[in-house]
């Protein structure tokens, strides 16, 4: 495709109620802007993923912008999004490594997952965006975004807020009021605002107030200053990440594969909520979509790198800007490949403050969440029918408190995944017992007249209301 976009009105800030297209885009400046914001909602998962998994974050960093420019072209510019570290593959590494696997060979087996994906989306593109509608109708891809979105609520909780809930408590509210007071361009980068708000207000903080006793990035309680620069100091200004081959282990391979099962949906889930918003059509390009995430996953574990998958918190800041051009992915992509080059720069972003990420995190998380939501009031689903809404409820509240389930001692089904299979076998299933008309069970969710008023009768054909 021919790289190209067109300038939207002045290239300033769009009017009230429009949208900047994805072939579209803001001036340079503009849209550098963007870019940089969405390098920072991406960051602290892509950095953070690789080292729970034992990988080199900087090389995750590079690969990521490397996987999105790869993503972007084949999907011809039409599903923006990033692709950052997924966190589909932490327990299927864990269980790897837990049975003496090596680095090689956790991300020979991720490879190989990666393959398995491409080709599910190439006989997704090549029979058609229907056989996923079939299997992921809305109801189902409502569900899968909303519980991708609230899946990650436990990491504010437990992991970002408890660092310092104060400094998290006012970057929340600079990001709050920024999006609803300021005009313009600037509300469009109210977490970026936030975020330099909350780092400054942190610096100030060590200098006046001292020292915070609280959880530090690694959950330990220490005391410690809430800005720790020591490790932009130490690291270097260029650098190439450590590189890899792969190793192949059947074994490895094996306990690799289920969570091929949630990053088609994840995936889905992710396209559904980008055509949502960007009011397009973009089901001829889903197999696509899914194919590059596998093609991505490929290219980064090929050379050491961890697994890629489209970035929800991206999709996040696209609700907040309305901002959909493919041009400030560009700028995103380009800016992680030169941050996987400059350590120094990237203990820089990574030395931003939990409790600025715990406000932030907040906007950002529940935004997508609902993202699932405007999937099912624009697709008008009947909850008051208990086959779309005990399957989904369960499905979220598996997802949401990150429930377990033990397939075997090597084989665990949690969080999203779980979530995701709850759903979609729940909703199919119920489907396929439905032989005869049934009470819809409305009164599940408001009950009828005749539910709460004993003695109420039923209103006669004809007869006023």
């Amino acid at each position: 495709m021919a790289i190209g976009w067109k300038l939207h009105g002045d290239g300033r800030t769009p009017p009230p109620g429009e949208v900047v297209a994805p072939d579209e885009r803001l001036s340079w400046g503009r849209t550098v802007g963007i870019g940089a914001q969405h390098v920072i909602a991406m960051f602290g998962a892509t950095f953070v993923f690789p080292v729970v998994m034992g990988l080199d974050p900087n090389l995750a960093i590079m690969m990521s912008g490397i996987a999105t420019t790869m993503f972007l072209l084949i999907t011809a510019g039409k599903v923006p999004s990033y692709l950052g570290t997924s966190a589909s593959f932490v327990g299927a590494v864990a269980s790897i490594r837990a049975a003496g696997g090596s680095t090689a060979n956790v991300t020979g087996a991720i490879l190989v997952a990666g393959a398995v994906l491409a080709v599910v989306g190439v006989v997704i593109h090549v029979l058609g965006a229907g056989i996923i509608h079939r299997i992921f109708p809305p109801v189902v891809t409502g569900a899968v975004v909303m519980l991708i979105g609230f899946n990650l609520a436990p990491v504010v909780a437990n992991v970002y807020w408890p660092q310092d809930q104060w400094v998290a408590l006012a970057t929340l509210a600079v990001v709050v009021l920024c999006a609803v007071v300021l005009r313009g361009f600037w509300a469009r980068i109210a977490v970026l605002i936030g975020l330099v708000f909350g780092f400054l207000l942190s610096w100030i903080l060590d200098g006046t107030a001292g020292r915070i006793t609280a959880p530090n990035g690694t959950g330990k309680v220490t005391s410690h200053f809430r800005v720790d620069l020591s490790k932009v100091k130490a690291a270097d200004w260029f650098g190439l990440p450590h590189l890899h081959a792969p190793d192949f282990k059947t074994s490895a391979i094996l306990v690799a594969l289920p969570p091929v099962i949630a990053l088609i949906a994840e995936n889905t889930g992710h396209v559904k909520a980008v055509a949502a918003m960007t009011r397009a059509d973009l089901d001829p390009y889903l197999g696509r979509a899914i194919a590059a995430d596998g093609i991505g996953t490929v290219l980064a574990t090929a050379v050491g790198g961890a697994p890629t998958t489209t970035y929800a918190e991206n999709i996040g800041v696209m609700a907040a800007t309305r901002i959909y051009s493919t041009a400030a992915y560009y700028v995103a992509a380009i800016v992680a490949i030169l941050v996987g080059l400059c350590p120094k720069f990237g203990a820089l972003v990574a030395a931003t403050p939990g409790g600025v990420l715990g406000g932030i995190t907040v906007v950002l998380y529940g935004m997508i969440g609902l993202l699932g939501a405007k999937i099912w009031i624009e697709n008008r689903v009947d909850f008051g029918d208990p086959v779309n809404l005990v399957p989904v409820a369960a499905g979220i509240i598996l997802a949401i408190g990150n429930v377990t389930l033990k397939i075997t001692k090597d084989f665990p089904l949690q969080g999203i995944a779980l979530g995701t299979i709850a759903v979609l076998l729940g909703y199919h299933v119920l489907n396929a017992v439905q032989r005869t008309p049934r009470d819809t069970g409305a009164g599940v969710i408001a009950p009828g007249e005749r539910d709460v008023m004993p003695g109420a009768r039923s209103r006669r054909p004809g007869e006023p209301e």
